[in-house]
Protein backbone atom coordinates (compact mmCIF):
# COMPACT_ATOMS: atom_id res chain seq x y z
CA UNK A 1 0.00 0.00 0.00
CA UNK A 2 1.01 3.64 -0.82
CA UNK A 3 2.70 5.33 2.10
CA UNK A 4 0.27 8.23 1.46
CA UNK A 5 -1.59 5.99 3.85
CA UNK A 6 -1.45 5.72 7.41
CA UNK A 7 -0.29 2.15 9.01
CA UNK A 8 -3.78 2.06 10.66
CA UNK A 9 -5.99 2.74 7.74
CA UNK A 10 -3.92 0.09 5.91
CA UNK A 11 -3.91 -2.67 8.91
CA UNK A 12 -7.70 -2.48 8.78
CA UNK A 13 -7.82 -2.65 4.92
CA UNK A 14 -5.48 -5.91 4.94
CA UNK A 15 -8.23 -7.46 7.71
CA UNK A 16 -11.50 -7.15 5.66
CA UNK A 17 -9.08 -7.67 2.72
CA UNK A 18 -8.49 -11.21 4.13
CA UNK A 19 -12.58 -12.48 4.31
CA UNK A 20 -13.99 -14.16 2.14
CA UNK A 21 -15.78 -12.58 -0.90
CA UNK A 22 -14.22 -8.88 0.25
CA UNK A 23 -12.04 -7.82 -2.26
CA UNK A 24 -9.43 -4.62 -1.85
CA UNK A 25 -12.13 -2.53 -3.10
CA UNK A 26 -14.83 -3.38 -0.79
CA UNK A 27 -12.42 -3.09 2.05
CA UNK A 28 -10.90 0.17 1.90
CA UNK A 29 -14.75 1.13 1.20
CA UNK A 30 -15.45 -0.29 4.66
CA UNK A 31 -12.37 0.85 6.18
CA UNK A 32 -13.00 4.62 4.93
CA UNK A 33 -16.49 4.54 6.10
CA UNK A 34 -15.69 3.29 9.94
CA UNK A 35 -13.03 6.91 10.14
CA UNK A 36 -16.25 8.81 8.95
CA UNK A 37 -18.59 7.17 11.38
CA UNK A 38 -19.60 8.22 14.54
CA UNK A 39 -16.85 6.46 17.43
CA UNK A 40 -19.66 4.73 18.45
CA UNK A 41 -20.19 2.47 15.89
CA UNK A 42 -16.25 1.37 15.50
CA UNK A 43 -16.36 0.80 19.27
CA UNK A 44 -19.71 -1.65 18.96
CA UNK A 45 -18.09 -3.63 16.31
CA UNK A 46 -15.00 -3.67 17.97
CA UNK A 47 -16.92 -5.02 21.13
CA UNK A 48 -19.04 -7.22 19.06
CA UNK A 49 -15.78 -8.84 17.02
CA UNK A 50 -14.14 -8.98 21.01
CA UNK A 51 -17.18 -11.21 22.50
CA UNK A 52 -17.64 -13.40 18.72
CA UNK A 53 -14.39 -15.19 19.42
CA UNK A 54 -14.64 -14.65 23.62
CA UNK A 55 -17.97 -15.93 24.22
CA UNK A 56 -18.84 -19.00 20.96
CA UNK A 57 -17.93 -21.97 21.07
CA UNK A 58 -18.28 -25.44 19.06
CA UNK A 59 -20.89 -27.71 20.70
CA UNK A 60 -19.71 -31.18 22.10
CA UNK A 61 -22.74 -32.97 20.09
CA UNK A 62 -22.73 -31.51 17.28
CA UNK A 63 -20.14 -29.04 16.57
CA UNK A 64 -22.48 -26.00 15.52
CA UNK A 65 -21.70 -23.21 16.95
CA UNK A 66 -23.16 -21.94 20.23
CA UNK A 67 -22.63 -19.95 23.80
CA UNK A 68 -23.95 -23.06 25.69
CA UNK A 69 -22.66 -26.73 26.04
CA UNK A 70 -24.83 -28.41 24.65
CA UNK A 71 -26.28 -26.52 22.00
CA UNK A 72 -30.16 -25.08 22.33
CA UNK A 73 -30.91 -27.59 19.95
CA UNK A 74 -29.18 -30.71 21.27
CA UNK A 75 -30.70 -29.88 24.61
CA UNK A 76 -33.90 -29.65 23.37
CA UNK A 77 -35.87 -32.91 24.68
CA UNK A 78 -38.91 -32.37 21.78
CA UNK A 79 -35.94 -32.72 18.95
CA UNK A 80 -36.35 -36.34 17.38
CA UNK A 81 -31.94 -36.98 18.54
CA UNK A 82 -32.50 -40.43 16.39
CA UNK A 83 -32.42 -38.47 12.93
CA UNK A 84 -29.37 -36.10 12.32
CA UNK A 85 -28.58 -33.87 9.17
CA UNK A 86 -25.22 -33.78 8.21
CA UNK A 87 -24.38 -30.55 7.12
CA UNK A 88 -21.49 -28.78 6.32
CA UNK A 89 -21.27 -25.68 7.94
CA UNK A 90 -23.09 -23.28 10.61
CA UNK A 91 -25.38 -21.59 8.10
CA UNK A 92 -26.56 -25.10 6.69
CA UNK A 93 -28.38 -25.31 10.30
CA UNK A 94 -30.19 -22.00 9.56
CA UNK A 95 -30.92 -22.76 6.27
CA UNK A 96 -32.68 -25.92 7.44
CA UNK A 97 -34.39 -24.55 10.29
CA UNK A 98 -35.79 -21.54 8.30
CA UNK A 99 -37.91 -24.20 6.88
CA UNK A 100 -39.43 -24.60 9.95
CA UNK A 101 -40.17 -28.39 8.90
CA UNK A 102 -37.23 -30.40 10.58
CA UNK A 103 -37.13 -31.43 14.19
CA UNK A 104 -34.31 -33.71 14.10
CA UNK A 105 -30.59 -33.23 15.86
CA UNK A 106 -27.36 -31.78 13.72
CA UNK A 107 -24.13 -32.67 13.18
CA UNK A 108 -21.57 -29.84 11.15
CA UNK A 109 -18.98 -31.17 9.53
CA UNK A 110 -17.07 -27.28 9.20
CA UNK A 111 -16.43 -28.18 5.49
CA UNK A 112 -16.19 -30.47 2.60
CA UNK A 113 -13.04 -32.76 1.25
CA UNK A 114 -11.54 -31.00 -1.25
CA UNK A 115 -8.34 -32.66 -1.97
CA UNK A 116 -7.53 -29.55 -4.23
CA UNK A 117 -7.91 -27.12 -0.91
CA UNK A 118 -5.86 -29.50 1.58
CA UNK A 119 -9.05 -30.81 3.03
CA UNK A 120 -9.45 -34.22 3.72
CA UNK A 121 -11.43 -36.69 5.90
CA UNK A 122 -9.22 -35.72 8.82
CA UNK A 123 -9.88 -31.93 8.83
CA UNK A 124 -13.83 -32.74 9.41
CA UNK A 125 -16.00 -33.94 12.21
CA UNK A 126 -16.67 -37.30 10.25
CA UNK A 127 -15.00 -39.19 12.99
CA UNK A 128 -17.18 -37.78 15.46
CA UNK A 129 -20.17 -38.50 13.78
CA UNK A 130 -19.25 -41.87 13.04
CA UNK A 131 -19.07 -42.52 17.08
CA UNK A 132 -22.39 -40.92 17.47
CA UNK A 133 -23.84 -43.32 15.15
CA UNK A 134 -22.06 -46.08 16.74
CA UNK A 135 -23.47 -45.34 19.98
CA UNK A 136 -26.89 -47.13 18.74
CA UNK A 137 -29.04 -43.95 18.91
CA UNK A 138 -29.40 -42.99 15.81
CA UNK A 139 -32.04 -44.87 13.04
CA UNK A 140 -31.51 -42.41 10.04
CA UNK A 141 -29.07 -40.37 9.04
CA UNK A 142 -30.01 -37.81 6.04
CA UNK A 143 -27.04 -36.64 4.28
CA UNK A 144 -27.51 -32.56 3.65
CA UNK A 145 -23.73 -31.45 1.67
CA UNK A 146 -23.74 -29.14 -0.52
CA UNK A 147 -24.47 -30.10 -4.11
CA UNK A 148 -21.39 -30.32 -6.29
CA UNK A 149 -18.36 -32.01 -6.22
CA UNK A 150 -16.56 -31.61 -2.82
CA UNK A 151 -20.37 -31.93 -1.27
CA UNK A 152 -20.92 -35.50 -3.25
CA UNK A 153 -17.43 -36.57 -2.60
CA UNK A 154 -18.19 -35.91 1.67
CA UNK A 155 -21.31 -37.64 0.58
CA UNK A 156 -19.90 -40.82 -0.65
CA UNK A 157 -17.70 -41.14 2.21
CA UNK A 158 -19.41 -40.74 4.82
CA UNK A 159 -21.59 -43.53 3.19
CA UNK A 160 -18.84 -45.84 3.36
CA UNK A 161 -18.23 -44.50 7.14
CA UNK A 162 -21.33 -45.73 8.00
CA UNK A 163 -21.98 -48.93 6.26
CA UNK A 164 -21.06 -50.89 9.23
CA UNK A 165 -23.78 -49.56 11.11
CA UNK A 166 -27.46 -50.10 10.80
CA UNK A 167 -28.66 -46.71 10.29
CA UNK A 168 -30.69 -45.84 7.48
CA UNK A 169 -29.29 -43.46 5.40
CA UNK A 170 -30.88 -40.49 3.15
CA UNK A 171 -29.72 -37.80 1.04
CA UNK A 172 -31.66 -34.32 0.24
CA UNK A 173 -33.84 -34.15 -2.80
CA UNK A 174 -31.67 -32.12 -5.88
CA UNK A 175 -33.89 -30.69 -8.81
CA UNK A 176 -35.82 -27.80 -10.00
CA UNK A 177 -36.05 -24.44 -7.77
CA UNK A 178 -39.74 -23.40 -7.34
CA UNK A 179 -40.51 -20.51 -10.19
CA UNK A 180 -37.63 -21.29 -12.06
CA UNK A 181 -37.63 -22.15 -15.97
CA UNK A 182 -36.53 -25.48 -17.09
CA UNK A 183 -34.48 -23.43 -20.32
CA UNK A 184 -32.46 -21.61 -18.38
CA UNK A 185 -31.43 -24.26 -15.26
CA UNK A 186 -28.64 -26.03 -16.13
CA UNK A 187 -28.29 -30.04 -17.33
CA UNK A 188 -26.68 -31.55 -14.29
CA UNK A 189 -29.66 -29.85 -12.53
CA UNK A 190 -32.19 -30.81 -14.97
CA UNK A 191 -30.82 -34.37 -14.73
CA UNK A 192 -30.96 -34.90 -10.87
CA UNK A 193 -34.74 -33.53 -11.35
CA UNK A 194 -35.57 -36.45 -14.24
CA UNK A 195 -33.67 -38.81 -11.56
CA UNK A 196 -35.81 -37.94 -8.39
CA UNK A 197 -39.10 -37.23 -10.26
CA UNK A 198 -42.19 -38.65 -7.81
CA UNK A 199 -45.09 -39.72 -8.79
CA UNK A 200 -48.46 -37.36 -8.78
Amino acid sequence: MSSAIPEPVTKLIEAFSALPGVGPKTASRLTYYLLRAPDALSLNLAEALTNLKAQTKLCSVCFNITVDDPCPICSDTKRDAKTIAVVEEPLDVLALERTGAYQGVYHVLHGAISPVNGVGPDNLKIKELVQRVASGNVEEVIIATNPGMEGDATAMYIQRELQPYSVKLTRLARGLPMGGDLEYVDSVTVLRALQGRTSI
